[in-house]
């Protein structure tokens, strides 16, 4: 499983690292030790808390849009839902919550699980997930 740094997670999250440590020290981020003191947020509970802060936010409001064609969203995995076939993948983006469906195969090829970091790319009407 993996494990984020506060500095990977406050990015994760569009914070700032001290509002992540703030978080962390306060305990509404669930954090731990990893190796030899090292503070360490466990991806699972990242991609909840993830989920559950974005679902407090309001969107922000409409204006001129200022991406390109190839707009990228980095977020945390919340979700991954298998069939025969197919995946749906859920992606937490800061405030926006993204849903791919993929090939099963990718998905396992490629680690694809709730916590892990990906990027969401978006060009039309595909959406590609690519790992860091």
């Amino acid at each position: 499983m993996p494990s984020y740094s506060i500095g990977q997670a406050a990015r994760l999250l569009g914070v700032s690292p001290e509002t992540a440590r703030r978080w962390a020290d306060s305990g509404r981020l669930a954090m731990g030790r990893e190796g030899p003191g090292n503070r360490a947020i466990d991806g699972v509970s990242l991609a909840a808390f993830a989920k559950e802060r974005a679902a407090g936010m309001h969107p922000l409001p409409a204006g001129p849009a200022l991406t390109s064609v190839r707009n990228a969203f980095a977020g945390i995995v919340t979700r991954v839902t298998l069939d025969d076939i197919a995946a749906q993948v859920e992606i937490q983006s800061g405030p926006h919550r993204i849903v791919s469906v993929v090939t099963r195969e990718s998905v396992e090829e490629l680690g694809i699980e709730v916590g892990v970091t990906v990027t969401a790319r978006v060009k039309s009407t595909n959406v590609h997930i690519d790992l860091p």
